[in-house]
Formats: C-alpha cells, sequence, structure tokens
C-alpha cells in the first residue's frame, strides 16, 4: 500500500539546493527570453534558503533600509551589505542614484552580481578580497545569519573592518547588549519586517543620527 507517508523519498538538502538552483536559472532564461527581460536585482529573484538561515526582508523594510543607506553613505558614497542580500537587490533599484556596493555573501548565488560580490563567511571574518580596503566603506548594513554572540562578535570584526565609521546592524532584538558591546550601536524605533514572520523580533541599531527614530 503506498498511502504510506514512509514510503515517500525525501530529497536530500544537497539535491533540493541543486534543484532550486536548477528552476533559477530556467526562470532566468525563460524571463530573458519575455521582453521586459528578467529583473536579476528584484528581490525573490534568488529564493531565500533555510538552510543558510536566509530570510529576507519584506519590500518596504528593504527599500526604507536601502533609503537610509544611501542617505547616510552621501554623495557618491560606498555602501558594503554584509549578509543582506534584500537591501543589496533593492540598492540596486534605486537607479541614478549616485553609490557604490558591495555584497558579502556567503550564498554563491549571489556571485551573478558579477564583481560586487564577495563571498563571505562570518567564520573567516578577515578572509578578505585584498581590493577591499579597511575604512573604504561609508556605511557597512550588517545582518549576522545567526543570532548568536560568536556570530555577532566576528561580524563585528568585519564590519569594524570596512566602515569608516557608520555601521547599520540588524539582528535580534535579545542581541541589543551584545551589540553595544562589540559595535557601540543603540537600538533604533525603527522595526524591520520580512517577508515572512519571524519567531525572534528583530530590530535595527546604529551608531549615528539616523533617519530611523
Amino acid at each position: 500500500k503506498m498511502d504510506d507517508d514512509d514510503d515517500i523519498p525525501q530529497l536530500s538538502s544537497h539535491t533540493l539546493a541543486a534543484l532550486q538552483e536548477f528552476y533559477l536559472e530556467q526562470q532566468q532564461r525563460e524571463g530573458m527570453k519575455t521582453s521586459q527581460g528578467f529583473n536579476q536585482y528584484s528581490i525573490g529573484s534568488i529564493e531565500e534558503d533555510w538552510q543558510l538561515s536566509q530570510f529576507w526582508y519584506s519590500d518596504e523594510t528593504a527599500l526604507c533600509l536601502a533609503k537610509e543607506a544611501v542617505l547616510a553613505a552621501g554623495k557618491g558614497g560606498r555602501i558594503a551589505c554584509v549578509s543582506a542580500p534584500s537591501v543589496y537587490q533593492k540598492l540596486k533599484e534605486q537607479d541614478g542614484e549616485d553609490f557604490s556596493v558591495c555584497i558579502l555573501e556567503y550564498d554563491r548565488r549571489f556571485s551573478v552580481y558579477g564583481e560586487e560580490f564577495i563571498f563571505y563567511d562570518y567564520n573567516h571574518p578577515l578572509d578578505l578580497p585584498e581590493n577591499l580596503l579597511p575604512r573604504s566603506f561609508d556605511i557597512v548594513i550588517a545582518d549576522p545569519p545567526y543570532l548568536s554572540e560568536e556570530c555577532l562578535q566576528k561580524t563585528a570584526e568585519t564590519i569594524k573592518y570596512l566602515t569608516k565609521g557608520k555601521i547599520l546592524l540588524c539582528t535580534g532584538a535579545v542581541m541589543e547588549e551584545q551589540a553595544a558591546k562589540h559595535l557601540g550601536v543603540k537600538m533604533c524605533k525603527f522595526i524591520p519586517k520580512h517577508s515572512r514572520n519571524l519567531a525572534n523580533e528583530f530590530r535595527c541599531y546604529v551608531n549615528y543620527a539616523s533617519g530611523l527614530d
């Protein structure tokens, strides 16, 4: 009898990831064929991978954080997105704005963004390409993938290396003390929302006078 759930073969996570990638490429190819083209920068063009602890922000939150970053960076400013790809994608939609941006991300699917993509593993916080000079970004936006002090502490090393001063951190409300300790950032009034509701209350933290209060 086939109605027993145990008989249904389960795909391994590796197979699922490969399938996801295949569908994504297929979608991209299909998209290229259509007249409006495929917008590779739109949120959702790359699906969340929960095994990498990825959770995209809602459209409104991503836009709000992107606009804040552009303002904070100033004219011709440089913005680094550390493990915050949905903000990066929103920044790419801000056509004609005068700034440059890099994405530091563990998920190699984001290499479709070319030279702006930098492979990043928070376990090796300073294992960065030579052309990423210390204190070369006007603002760093970071969303450490895990709510642990170890993850925050290591990501903080990267942030402090990259930023000229300004930091915008998104992480759980439970991380408030550690965020202050490792990065000197304070919680804002603005509450970031995700496209899927997370169990943990999320907050933004900054170390400068931002528009998020």
